[in-house]
């Protein structure tokens, strides 16, 4: 793609552990040579796996896109309960996990699954009253967090590891945006009487965005550019319907189309396969909601 929309789209950044979110949009602006680098959703610095970047113009879709569902791998232990319920916080209880069979196992993660109210880790990035909870935590404060409702549409023990005295469970995770998996951890251990924490967390989605559009840091400084460019990003993000040279003219010049019952944000693709707009419908209008292709770019 030339011209100013040259450099515009999603890098999908495989992140390694041991950095936050902020590093590596840091590390993304030095390899891209531009300011104009923002994220859609942070990931714990223990955390690796997928965290979707927008850069240059596409950072206007950030807000935009349907990332309302995610997909981990994780590693849980049980036996040990911990101050942020993952492997960096300090120990805070540890019993005997050995006795747990299967079935218990099992039935603790059905508790767990479905639509239900979760308490957010004590060292969440949700702000009590104007300040993130892990900042009042690290200055030695009672963090007391609501529950709220979040969907585990999925949760299944991919494997078991009897560890002396605890038991360390491989599992994979679907749910949706706001749950917390050490959260998962921390209640399936409660729930089971040995507590338990984190020790290993993997993004494998975010959304339409997997580990195969993903690319490492290293990666990335060998070869700086995009996954998807904003075209590719309209296409693959949002449902979109056709539109002609004509209704794309209007689209650049900030007027709206004829509804045609599409729900939700949508895509508007001329005829060369051109992101013009991001349109929603209401009433009488399919109204944009951001302008990809403006007149005057």
């Amino acid at each position: 793609m030339s011209g100013p929309l040259a450099g515009a789209g999603l890098l999908i950044v495989d992140k390694d552990g041991g950095m936050t979110s902020h590093d590596v949009v840091a590390r993304c602006r030095k390899l891209m040579r531009t300011r104009k680098i923002g994220h859609a959703g942070t990931l714990d610095p223990m955390a690796t796996g997928v965290l979707v970047l927008g850069v240059e113009r596409a950072t206007k879709m950030l807000g935009l896109l349907a990332l309302t569902t995610k997909e981990y791998t994780a590693t849980i232990r049980l036996g040990v309960s911990t101050t942020t319920d993952d492997a960096e916080g300090e120990e805070l209880t540890r019993a005997d996990a050995s006795g747990c069979t299967d079935a218990e196992i099992a039935a603790g993660i059905a508790v767990l699954t479905g639509e239900i109210a979760q308490v957010p880790a004590t060292v969440s990035a949700i702000k009590v009253d104007g300040k993130r909870a892990y900042a009042r935590h690290r200055e030695g404060e009672q963090v007391e967090l609501a529950a709220r409702p979040v969907t585990v549409s999925r949760f299944e023990v991919l494997a078991r590891r009897d560890v002396e005295s605890c038991v360390d469970l491989d599992v994979v995770v679907e749910c949706s945006s706001g749950t917390y998996v050490r959260a998962l951890a921390r209640d399936l251990g409660a729930g089971l009487g040995v507590g338990g924490h984190l020790t290993a967390l993997r993004r494998t989605r975010v959304g339409p965005f997997t580990l195969d559009h993903a690319r490492t840091l290293d990666e990335l400084a060998d070869d700086p550019r995009v996954s998807l460019d904003i075209d590719e990003v309209a296409r693959i993000a949002f449902p979109h319907r056709t539109i002609d040279d004509a209704e794309a003219e209007n689209l650049r010049h900030g007027r709206w189309l004829e509804p045609i019952g599409m729900a939700g944000v949508y895509a508007a693709i001329d005829p060369a396969g051109r992101a013009i707009a991001l349109l929603q419908e209401s009433g009488r209008r399919a109204a944009s909601v951001m302008v990809v292709r403006p007149s005057n770019l």
